[in-house]
């Protein structure tokens, strides 16, 4: 699959896409690279190679004084300027009775950006309404021709949701409980969201889909998976939790080995004093064990959703994690978890999280499908450490939740109302623009804070901070990164004005060729002038993606434009257009284009979509 004339993407694309698919060379045949709309206006078709009008008396001549192209297509790299940063901030506000708060204004928030308070560049207001005239006004992009019936069945992705179930820490009865409770969120999914289920044990998954009969199969998979699991799980001799074992171990609690050597030589050697010395060792080993194990569970949860979180980083819109899990202990794993927050931060993902355990109260004898080997002496004592260790479990959860500006969901039962609130689309949100005052160019976190004015009881549920742009000693590289970020998010920037067609045609083979028709406003770009000839470089990447958010195909060319005074006056009158083709299968899907000239740094990014029937 890919277009006519092909091309290779850069170094820079090949090398953040290479572990999630592979970027294909294609793309970019400027067939016709300016029209000036002949049949409409009566005006004529410029070429690229448009040329001076120069008398040459001989061919010698000729070779010395050729005229340069107008405009030409390659791939080359070219240099670029700084773009200016916008920093956007979701916000959705409830009452103190958890209600969703609407039609607030921009003057009823206030956004802080290490303390110092922002001015609002731009705000909107997302609702189902505003929603669906989005999707309508990227409908238009696709051919005229197509019947109505068959552009209602264009779904297009807007929003990833990955529900991942933490079937590593979950007991039987509450992934049971969990799995049952995710049929609410499934039901609930709009159109335009994709879900993708997964567990962190990496022995289940489902990549993203609007299937709702498929994905609702899927939680049915879910059952425990510890990866080292409980020592002594039959025996339970001795009962040792990981909560103990870091106490003991990293914490130093002297207690805890005299309370577990207790018990040991209790269930283990008939409280025979003589063999004191061997449950000491026993009782030593069955702390290091334990700790061993739960760090060994807790590391393969982390690396789950690092590798969740990249993936969801490449998908196409809005991105959002919902966690379903009975927590688990922080221990010494802190800057495994602060990695998971901020590679969450920098790739846009919210994380919202379901204590998967409810509304909970803790066992203090244990677990009760195990023989109890808690003696009188200990009993008190491991009453306590489980308590302790139930509710230290759900610090990482808010951890995950509060350091992405997500939501936390505890200390209820109603956890089909959790997941479906954790991942469903909240019925109106708040997006807040500013534009950092004398911004460092360091890549530092920066902490944000909305609040809302007058001081009113609101709870304001939004992202807590952002990654600096970091410069980057190489303009070209700096570039690259730009566009690769446009085109993986949904956004459209206006800066240049851009309109995008869509147009296809079946071919013998059954496939269909697709052509995307871009057409720029040249009145807006900012030309450098120069021996009579107006300058600038535009770099044109085109993305397709599947109903689903998944790559297909795309690539990027660089136009190059020398234009002389006569030319830059008629194309400023009936515009660029620009043309490239792929070729397709029959399906659903998205078309994103990004355009950027070199010497204003300005960016355009338009969506549109297209349904090849079979």
């Amino acid at each position: 699959m890919g277009a006519r004339e092909g091309f290779t993407l850069g170094p820079a694309y090949r090398k953040c896409r290479r572990h999630l698919f592979g970027w294909v060379a294609i793309l970019m045949v400027f067939t016709g690279a300016v029209v000036a709309h002949a049949q409409e206006t009566g005006g004529t078709t410029a070429t690229t190679q448009a040329t001076e009008k120069t008398s040459t008396p001989n061919a010698d001549q000729t070779k010395t004084t050729a005229p340069k192209p107008e405009l030409s297509s390659k791939d080359t790299d070219t240099t670029f300027k700084v773009r200016v940063n916008l920093v956007q901030v979701k916000a959705v506000v409830r009452d103190s009775k958890g209600q969703l708060v609407k039609g607030l204004k921009r003057e009823d928030f206030e956004l802080y950006d290490q303390g110092k308070l922002q001015m609002i560049s731009t705000f909107g207001v997302e609702t189902p309404e505003t929603r669906k005239k989005r999707v309508e006004a990227i409908l238009k992009t696709q051919q005229d021709a197509q019947e109505e019936s068959t552009r209602d069945q264009v779904g297009l992705p807007e929003r990833f949701v990955a529900l991942v179930f933490d079937d590593i820490h979950l007991n039987m009865g509450d992934a049971v409980f969990v799995r049952k409770s995710a049929k609410q969120l499934i039901d609930g999914m709009t159109p335009t969201d994709r879900l993708g289920i997964f567990g962190t044990s990496g022995e289940v998954g489902m990549e993203y889909s609007g299937d709702k009969a498929a994905l609702e199969k899927m939680p049915e998979q879910i059952i425990p998976r510890p990866k080292r699991g409980k020592i002594n799980d039959t025996t339970n001799c001795p009962d040792v939790s990981h909560y103990m074992a870091d106490q003991a171990i990293n914490k130093s609690d002297p207690t805890i080995l005299g309370v577990v050597v207790e018990e040991t030589l209790q269930c283990m050697f008939q409280g025979n004093q003589r063999m004191l010395p061997a449950a000491q060792t026993a009782a030593a080993s069955a702390l290091q064990q334990a700790l061993i194990a739960g760090d060994t569970d807790n590391e393969f949860v982390y690396r789950a959703l690092e590798d969740i979180i990249r993936r969801l980083a490449t998908m196409p819109g809005e991105r959002v994690m919902v966690l379903a899990s009975p927590g688990f202990l922080l221990s010494t794993q802190y800057f495994d978890e602060s990695g998971v927050i901020e590679r969450a931060n920098k790739a846009g993902v919210v994380i919202n999280t379901v204590d998967a355990r409810g509304l909970y109260t803790t066992d203090l004898l244990g677990d009760v499908s195990k023989p109890v080997t808690d003696t009188y002496l200990t009993a008190g004592l491991k009453a306590s450490y489980r308590v302790q260790e139930a509710t230290e479990n759900a610090y990482v959860l808010g951890d995950f939740a509060y350091g992405t500006g997500g939501w936390f969901f505890h200390n209820s039962n109603d956890l089909a109302g959790g997941l479906d609130r954790a991942g469903g689309m909240p019925e109106v949100s708040y997006v807040l623009g500013f534009s950092p005052q004398n911004q460092k160019m360091d890549g530092r976190y920066h902490t944000i804070k909305v609040v809302i004015t007058e001081k009113r009881k609101y709870e304001v549920q939004a992202r807590r901070g952002y990654y600096a742009p970091k410069k980057v000693d190489d303009p070209k590289e700096q570039a690259k990164q730009e566009i690769q970020d446009a085109v993986f998010s949904q956004d459209e920037i206006q800066d240049l004005p851009l309109d995008l067609q869509t147009q296809y045609f079946k071919t013998a083979d059954a496939d269909a060729h697709l052509s995307v028709v871009s057409k720029i406003d040249l009145k807006s770009v900012h030309f450098r002038k120069e021996a009579g000839r107006n300058y600038d470089d535009l770099t044109v990447a085109t993305v397709i993606f599947d109903e689903n958010g998944n790559y297909v195909t795309g690539g990027e060319k660089i136009l190059e434009m020398r234009l002389l005074d006569k030319t830059y006056d008629r194309l400023s009158h009936t515009g660029l257009v620009m043309k490239s083709s792929f070729e397709l299968k029959p399906g659903k899907y998205m078309v994103r284009q990004v355009v950027r000239d070199s010497q204003g740094a300005q960016m355009a990014a338009r969506n549109g979509a297209v349904v090849i029937p079979d």
